[in-house]
């Protein structure tokens, strides 16, 4: 019953984040992106210190340490992430979006070699990042006009987006603090509203004045604030303790798929073979560079 309750919350999980890259090509049509993302996050912070108040007695940082991750979570993870990706996907397809931040655990896996002492990549763990790499090229996919121009602007915020978030779940390794997982999260997702909005003010293309309020914007400020963000976070952490990091780390590869499927039902977006090619390319590279902790997984299992 439990494993069902698992696979169920996994689902669950998958739908909510990865139809949350659909959501935010919704919001961009009345929203400045960078102040977007900020109001998302106004909302999110607020239920999710709450949320962290009410469950653990450890949820407000009391050490040096524990304000340095949540300044490290709160750049890095919350504000430049969001920031790059919503400025991205003005002009970059939900599906696309999804599979390009799926690069993530493979920058991290780089990040980590280069920056922990522990850790050490081999030629294979070196095949891999390039295989994932290579992916990436298959999604972007620009045209031989278009190599060094526009094309590339939008999936590279993207791309940027991904590098942003694999750094800081590097560096938050190095930092050996006592907050509760829950009480970091929601102070570095008010900390990255606030840097958010200061971003977004120092923007002349951004301004409240160019906000349209519709249905469809307030539609997606709240399935992005309550479901992707403040729910979808309570989901993870609750399938972090009981899969363990490398099994709800494969949800960025489930992802993907509900972000292609919602922008095709909801804004009749499509993906290309080389898109397609590129996803599996980038997977491809995932289980290369964690081969070995996968291959543990499995003998556990069994």
């Amino acid at each position: 019953m439990r494993r069902y309750r698992n696979a169920f919350l996994f689902l669950v999980l998958s739908v909510f984040w990865g139809a949350s890259f659909m959501a935010i090509r919704v919001g961009l049509a009345d929203i400045p992106p960078v102040l977007f993302a900020a109001i998302r996050y106004d909302i999110a912070a607020v239920i999710m210190l709450a949320y962290a108040a009410a469950v653990t007695d450890y949820w407000r940082p009391r050490t040096r340490t524990d304000w340095l991750s949540v300044v490290i979570s709160g750049v890095l993870i919350i504000a430049l992430y969001n920031a790059f990706l919503f400025i991205g996907q003005q002009e970059v397809t939900s599906g696309i979006a999804a599979i390009l931040i799926a690069l993530n655990p493979i920058l991290a896996t780089g990040f980590s070699r280069a920056l922990l002492p522990d850790e050490r990549l081999t030629v294979v763990g070196i095949a891999g990042l390039l295989l994932g790499l290579v992916g990436v090229g298959f999604v972007a996919n620009p045209t031989a006009s278009g190599v060094v121009g526009a094309e590339l602007v939008y999936p590279g915020f993207v791309l940027l987006a991904a590098v942003c978030v694999a750094l800081g779940s590097v560096l938050l390794q190095r930092v050996d603090s006592d907050l509760s997982s829950e009480g970091m999260v929601a102070w570095s997702t008010g900390l990255g509203a606030l840097l958010l909005h200061a971003m977004s003010a120092g923007l002349p293309t951004e301004s409240v004045s160019a906000v349209s309020v519709t249905v469809e914007a307030v539609a997606a400020v709240i399935y992005l604030a309550v479901f992707a963000s403040a729910v979808g976070y309570f989901i993870y952490f609750d399938l972090l303790s009981e899969l363990g990091a490398i099994e709800i780390n494969l949800v960025s590869y489930t992802v993907p798929v509900f972000a292609a499927l919602s922008g095709w039902i909801v804004l009749a977006e499509t993906l290309t073979v080389s898109a397609v090619v590129g996803f599996l390319l980038i997977f491809a590279g995932f289980v290369v560079v964690k081969r070995k902790t996968i291959r543990a997984e499995f003998r556990a299992i069994g």
